[in-house]
């Protein structure tokens, strides 16, 4: 179904919902193309590592896979016309590509990816390796990636789109709804890069800063649901009056989309806290080998000069 128009004429026809009609394929050629393009420049990384030897983690694979079909899941489904009369159907779709897609895509370590794919422009020349690797090291990323920013951008993409007209604006085109789309998922993917992700960025700080910037700001998803679930009237013009064909309750929607978004501010934050104590146990373990290498490596000089003080006191004692 073509989203031309936008105007709630243009979905008159949908029957009420059911999960068998949402997930019927539905044609969107911004995310059907993009997620397929997506895919084909990770699988050409991939073998172009085979190729010359090098191995890369099948979860990864997988992860970044996983994370583009949810994508078309969302997006290229009846679920992406249905969430265009049905809060609750929005907000599903808000909540996975803002928040799921991103923690997969991230797991799957697209950037590290083809920093080792892309071969090297040769010297005083700039290709695309160069480039991206002056994208990660510029002052755009430090800024972009800051708790200082991404904490309050991923709380204004609730508030400041929702209770303001400007969500009613964006809907009132394929324009506007494809790019609120894009912007969720990447409000998502720089939340989570410095939390969780494995590609190098300019904001690392410890695990024990991740896990407080994780949560500093999921509870304001929470009262974004609450404040949804409570509230006596439809609060978005764009859900008020549905197509009668649906047969739902614009106030009865709402409150399942504000229970929808109170859910998912704890699904992902399980996840990213299941993802960070592996990482941090994998740090652990890598740091743990790399101190008894040096040990080996040094034949143990500490004990050794330890054993020499001791002997030098005992010396000057005689």
């Amino acid at each position: 179904m073509d989203h031309s128009g936008h105007g709630m004429d243009m979905h008159m026809d949908l029957p009420p919902f059911t999960l068998g009609r949402g997930l019927e394929f539905s044609f969107d050629a911004f995310f059907l193309f993009g997620s397929l393009l997506g895919l084909a420049l990770y699988g050409w990384g991939v073998l172009r590592l085979r190729r010359r030897g090098d191995s890369w983690p099948l979860g990864r694979t997988i992860a970044f896979a996983l994370g583009v079909l949810t994508v078309l899941l969302v997006m290229c489904t009846k679920l992406n016309d249905y969430g265009m009369v049905m809060f609750s159907v929005h907000m599903v779709q808000h909540m996975v590509i803002s928040m799921i897609t991103p923690i997969l895509v991230l797991l799957g370590a697209p950037v590290t990816l083809a920093l080792r794919a892309l071969p090297p422009a040769g010297r005083g020349r700039k290709g695309p390796r160069e480039l991206l690797l002056a994208l990660l090291h510029s002052r755009y990323m430090r800024v972009i990636t800051h708790p200082a920013f991404t904490i309050p951008m991923f709380i204004a993409s609730l508030y400041a789109l929702y209770f303001t007209p400007l969500f009613d604006f964006l809907m009132e085109s394929r324009a506007g709804h494809i790019s609120m789309m894009v912007h969720f998922f990447a409000v998502g993917m720089i939340f989570f890069w410095p939390i969780m992700g494995i590609d190098p960025g300019p904001h690392r700080p410890g695990y024990v800063m991740r896990m407080l910037e994780l949560f500093a700001g999921m509870p304001f998803h929470a009262f974004f649901g609450i404040a949804l679930m409570m509230a006596s009237q439809p609060m978005i013009k764009t859900y008020a009056n549905p197509p009668a064909s649906l047969g739902i309750d614009p106030l009865l929607d709402q409150q399942w989309g504000g229970g929808i978004a109170w859910a998912f501010s704890e699904i992902p934050s399980v996840l990213v806290l299941i993802a960070l104590i592996y990482q941090w146990y994998h740090s652990e373990q890598r740091a743990a080998k790399r101190s008894d290498r040096a040990a080996d490596r040094n034949g143990d000089q500490e004990l050794e000069a330890y054993n020499a003080y001791l002997a030098s006191l005992q010396a000057r004692g005689q």
